[in-house]
């Protein structure tokens, strides 16, 4: 039997929400173990100059605790 816990991150990025996803996702494994999946909580957008300036993603991700 497993347990599992949840925490929240949020990453950005210039380029996409792609991007700010994979640097969210490579900065969790550096730091947790045990990652399983991680759930797209909310996508937002900055923008300067009348233009997109940022991409910005909360996820959570979800990881197996070790015994």
């Amino acid at each position: 039997m497993s347990v599992a816990r949840v925490t929240e991150i949020t990453a950005t990025s210039t380029v996409s929400f792609e991007e700010a996803i994979q640097i969210g996702i490579q900065r969790a494994v550096k730091t947790l173990k045990n990652v399983q999946s991680a759930w797209i909580q909310e996508q937002t957008v900055t923008i300067e100059n009348d233009q997109i300036a940022g991409y910005r993603v909360n996820m959570k991700i979800t990881f197996i605790l070790q015994d």
